[in-house]
């Protein structure tokens, strides 16, 4: 097999992926098919069956492979996953010899990673309180917030059952703790005692939360599926600390892409501007210089986007965000068995990658560099 059929591999796994995802979804529904027509069944239908169903769609946030006919697959967008291509590198690819119980628990792991990520949003949504998620009404405001708490709460749970390995099921439990760690963090940003806290912090002390605040919420979303298929599949523990904190770091640029575009119109859509005012934003903690006239009022807006150093300081943020990225996709590729496993990651990978890179590309050409 050469480097370009890769893609080919990536597109067949990720429809089975989402073959396995309709299959759980058809197993959740069967009770309400039985209980047709009783007040029971109904209720559940309504209150669980039907938000589990929407929560588990379309809003996923990195760019799908578009449909491409011939293919597996081919009629509908495919989402690549992190845990197959742990599969591919260290139990080989379709030509090769495979083994029906490695790729029965990568199966099973892939649903739960994505039912935990579904939960993720779902929850994320009503904290932040977040009407809209990737263009679609966010699910507390089609279900309402009391069921779509449930829902997060019951996917969670579900999510756990379903991995069924022990050793998958306890990386995942240790990612859920971490991505709520880091949720807690964020939302104290947010709190008198807090902000005050922050705000007469040195700049690196209020850059050091951000980054282990964004290493447990955003690097745990990067590092969730690669740990539970590695856990999965029994790798060896050097290979499992290099892929942590390849996905660690992962979750910094991100985070890091995510703040920038609060300031780039290109790419900040309709959320322009949204997260200024907020402590968690790395922009406005690297703004905060002690020598600077920081508003008494807190309305960090008008400040920030009247700062002399704002465009410089975009910059420098995009150059890290891109080291960063390229720094995560060389530890990968050290651990990678193939040059065909390299380019499966960064196929998987890239959906968002090339996002870091364009705004780093957008943010020189505004500053003629």
């Amino acid at each position: 097999m050469d480097v370009t059929d890769v893609e080919a591999v990536v597109r067949s796994d990720a429809a089975l992926l989402e073959d396995d995802l309709a299959a759980f979804l058809d197993t959740l529904t069967a009770p309400a098919r039985e209980a047709a027509g009783s007040v029971h069944g109904t209720a559940l239908r309504r209150a669980l069956y039907d938000p589990v169903a929407d929560a588990l769609g379309s809003k996923t946030g990195q760019q799908a492979l578009p449909p491409t006919p011939g293919t597996p697959g081919g009629r509908a967008p495919l989402r690549p996953s992190m845990v197959y291509w742990a599969y591919r590198n260290y139990r080989g690819f379709p030509e090769e010899p495979e083994s029906a119980a490695d790729l029965a628990v990568i199966r099973r792991t892939a649903v739960a990673v994505r039912i935990l990520l579904k939960a993720a949003v779902a929850l994320d949504d009503i904290q932040d309180g977040s009407d809209v998620r990737y263009g679609e009404p966010a699910l507390h405001t089609t279900h309402g917030t009391p069921l779509a708490l449930n829902t997060g709460a019951w996917l969670i749970m579900s999510a756990l059952r379903h991995a069924a390995d022990p050793a998958v099921v306890d990386s995942l439990v240790r990612a859920v703790g971490d991505g709520f760690t880091g949720q807690a963090a964020d939302l104290s940003s947010r709190t008198a005692p807090t902000r005050a806290e922050l705000l007469a912090a040195p700049r690196a002390a209020r850059v050091d939360f951000w980054e282990a605040t964004a290493a447990l919420k955003t690097g745990t979303l990067f590092r969730m599926p690669l740990d539970a298929a590695v856990a999965g599949l029994r790798v060896v523990e050097d290979d499992r600390l290099a892929l942590d904190d390849a996905m660690r770091q992962l979750g910094l640029a991100s985070q890091l892409f995510n703040d920038l575009t609060d300031f780039v119109p290109e790419l900040g859509g309709a959320g322009l501007h949204q997260d200024v005012d907020g402590l968690g934003n790395r922009v406005l903690l690297e703004l905060l210089e002690e020598e600077d006239d920081v508003p008494a009022d807190e309305d960090f807006t008008p400040y920030v986007l009247g700062h002399p150093h704002l465009r410089r300081t975009l910059l420098a943020l995009a150059e890290e965000a891109v080291a960063l990225k390229r720094a995560a996709k060389d530890t990968v590729h050290g651990v990678c068995g193939s040059e065909r496993s390299a380019a499966y990651f960064d196929v998987t990978i890239e959906r968002k990658g090339h996002l870091i890179d364009r705004l780093l590309a957008k943010l020189r050409q505004r500053s003629g560099a």
